[in-house]
């Protein structure tokens, strides 16, 4: 079988970026990739250079026609998209853009980023997480259609809540050693390391089949967390034992989250909505479970523990380190 030529959408997004790096980078699976080329909003931006250095090739990213889209598709010569949301206030539109222009284009190999939870948001009360949802069933819609080969090897990834996430909060950790989330004391969510997330698309991507992607993930609908149900009390003891200092989780109220997330975060507004709805969800009990089996199986591997996670993390947390300035993306 040919080597896999791959184009990974908001690649200048921290999910998009870890991807990219991995199919470039890590020999189990890039011996298995011909090319890697990534789409940007941003195609200057830092990671893009560090990615072009890697050899990806980097293209810029003009939604509004999908006709431009396909044509910058089939441009790429790409037999497999890895399909991410970018974070963008048009989110949405631009997704349903990307998912109809690769099937004009006749991209047969399909991998759509998802969110984990959409299945069980409501519309009104969590309308960014519920519109994954929508956008799951227009990639689902192109199931053997005869006239696009996007139908072939659709992969569908429901992606829990990133731990990186918890970053966002390190200020009140390093100053009032205080992780401040509005989850509640007793419902738990799970959640899942970046990192854990690329591994298993990396090994969608790579992976291979008569049909296209390997049988063992084709049709797949994956929903990844991580490892261990946590509350919010919890978590700060698994954070206290990991970096050695002793924190405490402090229930904030909804509007107190938003005024953290407006002052401490960067992002795009609509991914700022998507986290509030995320802890929502956490405080409604719909996301006491965890889904591992699937990562085992994909990647033969155990999902990174939370006192794992806080280990990897501890300079952007301790305030003993001068704080690294990481942009966080809740998945898409």
């Amino acid at each position: 079988m040919s080597p896999r030529n791959v184009c990974i959408t908001a690649v200048d997004g921290q999910t998009g970026y870890l991807i990219a790096e991995l199919l470039l980078t890590d020999s189990t699976f890039s011996k298995h990739v011909n090319s890697v080329t990534g789409l940007s909003l941003h195609p200057s931006s830092p990671k893009c250079k560090e990615l072009t250095k890697l050899g990806a090739k980097i293209v810029t990213h003009k939604h509004g026609k999908v006709r431009d889209m396909v044509k910058t598709l089939k441009e790429t010569g790409c037999d497999a998209i890895c399909l991410i949301p970018p974070t963008h206030k048009d989110k949405f539109d631009i997704t349903l853009e990307l998912i109809e222009a690769a099937k004009k284009a006749n991209v047969p190999n399909n991998l759509f980023l998802s969110s984990a939870g959409c299945d069980l948001a409501d519309a009104q009360k969590q309308p960014r997480l519920h519109e994954f949802l929508e956008l799951e069933s227009r990639v689902l819609a192109t199931k053997g259609l005869p006239e696009t080969a996007l139908g072939t090897s659709p992969v569908i990834i429901r992606a829990g809540f990133y731990a990186e996430n918890l970053l966002l909060y390190s200020p009140q950790v390093q100053e009032d050693s205080v992780l401040p989330l509005p989850v509640g004391e007793t419902h738990q969510f799970a959640p899942i390391a970046l990192g854990d997330v690329a591994q298993v698309a990396a090994h969608v991507l790579s992976g291979k089949g008569k049909n296209g992607f390997s049988d063992k993930h084709r049709g797949q609908l994956i929903v990844l967390t991580g490892p261990k149900l946590i509350s919010g009390p919890l978590l700060a003891t698994e954070a206290s034992e990991a970096l050695g200092v002793k924190l405490e989780f402090e229930d904030i109220s909804e509007r107190e989250a938003k005024r953290v997330l407006h002052a401490q975060s960067k992002s795009d507004e609509s991914e700022k909505e998507y986290l509030l709805e995320y802890y929502s969800l956490v405080r409604e009990g719909k996301t006491n479970y965890i889904s591992t089996l699937a990562f085992h199986d994909v990647t033969g591997n155990h999902p990174t523990e939370p006192s794992e996670f806080f280990k990897m993390y501890a300079e952007g947390f301790m305030p003993e380190h001068p704080q690294k300035k990481r942009k966080t993306e809740n998945g898409r």
